[in-house]
């Protein structure tokens, strides 16, 4: 594992570029009180952003930073992201998981119904001009994220956790490397480093795993971490150590309050001058009561961890890998050898369903000595998605004061410190690094 800041790391923040439109309407954040609810990766590195600028920042959410949604992923800040799950490929491989049966997607057919807007539009972004918009606005936003991660991991002292060695996606057989044509050339449009590897090549770089995979596609431009809730947490308590305040609460309501806005919480109400809401797959809840309507969709997943081989001369894995024939994901962790899943659909607060992890298990167990169970139960996170992949990033439409910053899908880990970013300079009104207009909120928020 390489435990260095890696290529592009630098310090301190780049300065946002104005122009004379938007410098006529400059809104300085210094000493204002800003509230941001949810203290998920978006949200802590909201609250690092703000406070940088000056503001006086207040962070409040029910549970632990980094202990819900952002706790449980593959830890990847990764250039090949910039693909999501509704692409052009979707439409071939429909057939096959509507029967419900696959490791990559499992769905609630009442949750569809419930939701048939949401299901038609993202399906519909699959479509190859749709795509295309997201595939450009992810990648930007990636670009922007991934130095910036490096300093906050400079700052917080956990660069120790940092590989960037890249990760592989594994295929099982030819057939299946030849359907991940679309992806590769996508690659090539956007310029993500990646090297198409050989079965003896993988085993000479990952001699862990089992001799069953064909070929393996090897994405340079990808760094990793072994606790992505561990730098969470570390990112809260640089936050805390500037200065910054942090609530645990449970949060009932954000109402406007003549020129300012009241949050009310289970144990007290504060006034603030804005308030950003990045409470991830929670987000719908809280803006659904405020009388807004957000089409938003739940990509639950499940992880659990792994003792690995327990004899032999070569560790288990030494960098995530994706199994896209197994459709399941692997990590090394500081826990172990972490197995995450595809995508279930269905309420938030659906019973769990462990089928998925199950097959994930049996498949990987294929792939690698993958050892014990070492958790008790599995976890279960939710990735909140919205119809186009994309998240909402920017005001609230007819709120002014109110900002938005949720719906990351799979991608949230990667793409927090960009989302930070342009979201700060659209509070301060000035031009942001990157176009932010592929994020805003009122494309589906009402």
């Amino acid at each position: 594992m390489t435990n260095a800041a890696g290529p592009g790391a630098k310090a301190g923040y780049r300065p946002v570029k104005t122009d004379s439109l938007w410098e006529t309407t400059l809104d300085n954040l210094a000493g204002q009180k800003i509230v941001v609810l949810g203290a998920g990766i978006v949200g802590v590195c909201v609250a690092l952003e703000l406070q940088a600028r000056g503001g006086q920042v207040t962070l409040v959410d029910r549970a632990e930073p980094g202990s819900e949604t952002s706790f449980g992923n593959a830890g990847v800040i990764s250039r090949s992201s910039l693909v999501p799950l509704n692409n052009p490929t979707l439409w071939s491989k429909l057939p096959r998981l509507l029967t419900n049966r696959t490791c990559a997607l499992r769905y609630s057919l009442p949750f569809i119904l419930r939701n048939p807007g949401w299901a038609i539009s993202f399906l519909a972004n699959a479509r190859r001009e749709a795509f295309n918009k997201t595939a450009t606005a992810l990648d930007a936003l990636i670009r922007l994220s991934a130095p910036l991660h490096l300093d906050l991991l400079a700052a917080a002292k956990e660069t120790g956790r940092l590989n960037d060695t890249g990760w592989f996606f594994l295929y099982r057989r030819d057939a299946d490397f030849q359907k991940s044509a679309l992806a590769l050339n996508i690659y090539q449009q956007f310029g993500v480093q990646a090297e198409i590897l050989d079965a003896p090549t993988l085993q000479q770089h990952e001699p862990g795993l089992k001799p069953i995979f064909a070929r393996a596609v090897w994405v340079k431009d990808c760094y990793s971490v072994n606790a992505p809730g561990a730098v969470v947490r570390a990112y809260a308590d640089l936050f805390a150590a500037r200065g910054g305040e942090i609530r645990k609460a449970d949060i009932r309501e954000v109402a406007k309050d003549g020129d300012s806005w009241r949050v009310v919480t289970d144990s007290s109400t504060l006034s603030a001058d804005k308030v950003v809401v990045a409470l991830g797959p929670w987000s719908r809840k809280l803006l659904e009561s405020s009388g807004m309507r957000v089409p938003m969709g739940y990509e639950r997943g499940y992880h659990m961890h792994y003792s690995g081989a327990a004899s032999g001369p070569h560790p288990s894995l030494t960098r995530p890998v994706f199994d896209v024939s197994g459709g399941y994901v692997l990590s090394p962790m500081a826990e172990g050898l972490r197995l995450t899943t595809g995508v279930e659909l269905t309420e938030i607060d659906a019973a769990p369903n462990h089928a998925q992890l199950n097959m994930a298990e049996a498949a990987a167990y294929q792939a690698i000595e993958l050892g014990e169970r070492l958790d008790p139960q599995p976890w279960l996170g939710h990735r909140p998605t919205m119809p186009d992949s994309r998240p909402v990033i920017g005001e609230a439409p007819n709120r002014r004061g109110l900002f938005l910053a949720f719906g990351h899908q799979h991608i949230g880990f990667s793409t927090a410190p960009g989302t930070a970013r342009i979201l700060a300079d659209l509070m301060e009104r000035k031009a942001t690094e990157i176009p932010a207009a592929p994020f805003a909120p009122e494309r589906f928020i009402r």
